[in-house]
């Protein structure tokens, strides 16, 4: 399969980099000989076939990732794709700590991408599962009771921007926790904008 043409905005956002530099540009390198074409999607390189999104690169603290998208469809004969979250559905990674991990798995790494933008091409869909009801921690329904803008812009978010603020916002166990992360997120509520929104 011939290897896709390599986008100048994936080239900065590598030349960027102070961590995972040659880890990412391995993953790159194996997910460009898969036949889908690279672009910057939430700010990292995803590759996309046929405008649907399939896998992207990612760079955390501990670790780098290959994030398939539509992972919970695929089959995992090597048990390595793991749920990104507690409350992850569809999305899951391969995660890595050095380049000689990526060599390592090479081959396995090219049949996950390559199964994973056969599945796509197959149609296939995640059907969600029903939605529990949203629970919004006691700091924010006070939050929101108190300021009218701030409760109008939240509501108007997307219900998976929604659920996503208040498992960030439940998670702390100590009530200044919440509350500091709730007072940090209020102007990118106002915003519009998700939790991972840039």
């Amino acid at each position: 399969m011939a290897t896709s043409p390599l986008n100048p905005k994936v080239d900065d956002y590598l030349a960027r980099l102070t961590q995972w530099h040659d880890e990412l540009t391995h993953m790159r390198r194996i997910a460009l000989g898969c036949g889908m074409t690279e672009e910057i999607k939430w700010g990292q390189p995803c590759f996309v076939l046929e405008k649907t999104n399939v896998v992207i690169l990612q760079g955390f603290k501990k670790y780098c990732a290959l994030l398939f998208f539509k992972g919970v469809l695929m089959d995992d004969p090597h048990g390595i794709l793991v749920k990104t979250g507690e409350n992850t559905e569809v999305g899951r990674q391969i995660r890595f700590n050095s380049v000689a991990e990526i060599l390592e798995i090479e081959d396995v790494l090219k049949a996950y991408i390559l199964h994973a933008v056969d599945v796509e091409k197959s149609g296939a869909k995640v059907v969600p599962k029903p939605k529990s009801e949203l629970t919004i921690p006691a700091e924010f329904q006070r939050t929101l009771s108190e300021a009218p803008a701030l409760k109008a812009a939240f509501d108007a978010l997307t219900p998976g921007r929604q659920r996503a603020y208040s498992f960030y916002f439940s998670e702390p166990k100590q009530a200044t926790t919440r509350e500091a992360r709730i007072e940090k997120c209020v102007p990118q509520i106002l915003a519009g904008k998700g939790l991972n929104d840039r």
